[in-house]
């Protein structure tokens, strides 16, 4: 026993070292840079197409529009079903456990940072998930196969780095797609309910290898129903709290926007850090939350039924939105209206004690119900992941279940093990998961930049012809 911990206090501590040389300046200038470019180059196609954006997302769901979300592949998954997948890896505990903890770390001003990533980072999420279908590939099954393996192998034309993406992205799952969520859920659960985290990591293990069998089409049948109500479930509790605290809302946005810029230290006690950390824990804890620039969305989105790369892309702006925008920003304003934000308090502790300052004991129940949603849904999109990562390096179908079997083993880890420890390791893996992808993002920029500008010539063009028409 004594020698088991010997051997997690080392690893913490190389961990730590490469953390520290991995989220340096030179990933967060690649990651803010590449989405500042993308903007820059599209003419702020994010701001600028909005309400195509709208049009081609949420509203394609609706109305008129609602036939073209059928599918006409058997093989293939509908774009939403495919958004809904990779929004079931994003809307993970990221969104509570995340927030609090680059609150805790780097103050309020880290959220504005979080903001910030997630503008631009929409315009990187928009990219990668262009170049996957653009580069995507048929299986002999007949299902589509993408993401970074394939536009770094066969678009940048670096085998290599597409190697080394994958087995990243293999090691990326364990972490942020995996131990992380699990180790958040029994967490929650056992505030909640005394649950032991033995059990309930097993449960979970259970729960994740039924789902996981069915492959793709199961998972994108259960995300296309769960993620929406979950959302719903997490936004509704999230707004009754604001509304009850709405005249506390003016001094959580001042000390968003003060702490984001105060050179001197933001606040008292575990959050008095310096505009540097604040930008760093805002940047680096957004990626975890939204995932823009890691590639792993790209691979859910790589099996939708689409022939326009820019309009799944699209779904990756609308991915970044939701989860930053919209529900990180929600769980940081319950936080700071709730007052108790360094009051020592981290992880999915603080999130549970700023609902319970007003919901009193039903938070307990409702950040653990929120958690496990959360938790499940991520560690679902994360096995798809890592399974196509292992199939692209291997092309072996022992080597998937070999991977499913070790995937599953580690829930019930995860669950056992100290929070700090895990996601201290999943922002180093996240780092090391971005550092190819980018490289492959920004070289095939032409084509995303042409791709973009093509679509809206012919979109215009278009309009021109409707607009002929009616006169």
């Amino acid at each position: 026993m004594q020698l088991l911990q010997q051997v997690i206090q080392w690893i913490e501590q190389a961990n730590q070292f490469i953390n520290g040389i991995i989220w340096g300046p030179v990933l967060l200038i690649l990651l803010a840079g590449s989405g500042l470019y993308f903007t820059l180059r599209t003419g702020f196609f994010q701001v600028r197409r909005s309400g195509e954006i709208c049009r081609c997302t949420l509203g394609s769901l609706f109305g008129k529009n609602k036939d073209k979300t059928k599918k006409k592949d058997k093989n293939a998954i509908t774009p939403f079903q495919a958004m809904t997948t990779a929004l079931a890896g994003t809307l993970g505990t990221g969104n509570l456990v995340g927030v609090a903890t680059a609150i805790v770390l780097g103050g309020p001003g880290a959220v504005f940072w979080m903001w910030i990533s997630a503008f631009f980072g929409m315009m990187t999420k928009y990219a990668e998930v262009l170049l996957s279908i653009k580069y995507r590939k048929k299986g002999e099954d007949g299902n589509w196969r993408g993401g970074p393996m394939y536009y770094l192998r066969d678009g940048l034309g670096v085998k290599w780095l597409a190697g080394l993406f994958a087995v990243f992205c293999i090691l990326a799952s364990f972490g942020i797609g995996n131990m992380a969520q699990a180790n958040s859920a029994v967490g929650a659960l056992k505030s909640a309910f005394g649950l032991s985290p033995m059990l309930t990591g097993v449960i979970i293990a259970v729960i994740i290898a039924f789902i996981v069998i069915g492959g793709i089409k199961r998972i994108a049948q259960i995300t296309e129903k769960f993620i929406p109500f979950m959302a719903i479930f997490y936004i509704l509790g999230a707004l009754v709290v604001l509304v009850i605290n709405a005249g506390r809302l003016p001094e959580a946005f001042s000390l968003i926007f003060e702490g984001a810029f105060r050179l001197e230290a933001v606040g008292g006690g575990a959050a008095g850090y310096v505009m540097v950390n604040a930008f760093r824990y805002g940047f680096a804890r957004g990626v975890f939350s939204n995932e823009a620039g890691l590639g792993s969305a790209p691979i859910a989105h790589a099996a939708a039924d689409t022939d326009s790369p820019v309009r799944q892309g699209m779904w990756g702006i609308f991915e970044v939105f939701t989860d930053t925008i919209v529900m990180c920003t929600l769980t940081t304003l319950v936080i700071l209206t709730s007052g108790i934000w360094d009051g020592g308090l981290d992880g999915i502790a603080l999130t549970s004690e700023a609902f319970s300052q007003t919901l009193g004991d039903f938070a307990t129940y409702f950040i653990g119900i929120s958690t496990v949603f959360f938790a499940v849904s991520t560690i679902v999109s994360w096995s798809y992941y890592g399974e196509r990562c292992v199939e692209y390096l291997f092309k072996r179908k022992q080597m998937i279940l070999f991977y499913r079997i070790v995937f599953i083993l580690l829930i019930v880890v995860g669950s056992n093990i100290s929070l700090r420890a895990v996601w201290d390791i999943s922002d180093t893996l996240n780092g090391l998961m971005a550092i190819p992808n980018l490289i492959g993002v920004i070289g095939l920029s032409g084509v995303v930049v042409s791709t973009t500008k093509e679509y809206v010539r012919d979109r215009n063009k278009e309009r021109a012809r409707d607009k002929a028409g009616e006169k």
